[in-house]
């Protein structure tokens, strides 16, 4: 049943995976200044942007589209799985406070199932890909020696999928779609698949977990 006010999205609803206790990359990237960015895609962006916003030291969690171009990033046209947009999460953080390493092992233990190739759970096709979006070559030498540990690692049930692509643009996505789990808690989808995320995140990582979410809120006019 939709929302007073927000579009229909019908999402089918199936049993949520269990989190995987990964190892810290061995591998960091060594970051000044006070903001940095990396965008994240890895299913429906509901869930990875509401695990981070939980996280301690993320400034920003937006979801949005990347991937393909600016004409065809909104919901509508990225779902029917032929625009090159993953569903994607930009993530802003403090290096001083949280490095791409640790936001790397939170993306890979709870937020998704790097596994799975074209899809999460129940949503299917090439827009809930395994991605991560780098701006710059010393961030995909960190996510390229993390991926080659965890394979090596062999914690997961088979290889992981992730890709790595090179950013060149990050669309926010439409108003109704921020803070999402935040804001409907008791929407079926989020109960089964993303607040046992958000449960994982406090059991796995507590000393990085904040209760209080960073949201979002309402976007600026484009």
């Amino acid at each position: 049943m939709p929302l007073l006010g927000l579009p229909f999205l019908p999402r089918p609803v199936s049993a949520q995976e269990k989190p995987v206790v990964i190892p810290p990359p061995t591998k960091d990237l060594s970051e000044t200044g006070e903001s940095a960015k990396i965008v994240l895609a890895g299913g429906c962006f509901w869930g990875v942007q509401g695990v981070f916003q939980r996280v301690k030291g993320v400034r920003n969690a937006v979801s949005g589209y990347s991937g393909g171009s600016a004409e065809t990033a909104t919901y509508d046209l990225t779902t029917r799985g032929d625009t090159g947009h993953a569903e994607a999460v930009e993530v802003t953080y403090d290096p001083r406070e949280i490095s791409l390493g640790k936001i790397l092992q939170i993306y890979f233990s709870v937020a998704h199932n790097p596994t799975q190739l074209n899809f999460q759970g129940p949503d299917r096709g090439t827009q809930y890909r395994s991605t991560v979006f780098v701006s710059a070559d010393a961030q995909r030498d960190v996510v390229d020696a993390y991926i080659d540990q965890l394979d090596v690692a062999g914690l997961f049930d088979g290889p992981i999928v992730t890709t790595i692509e090179p950013l060149t643009a990050f669309y926010p996505a439409e108003q109704y779609h921020q803070d999402f789990l935040t804001l409907n808690p008791s929407w079926p989808y989020i109960v089964v698949h993303d607040l046992p995320k958000i449960a994982a995140l406090e059991e796995i990582f507590p000393s990085e977990f904040r209760a209080e979410p960073v949201l979002v809120g309402t976007l600026p006019s484009a």
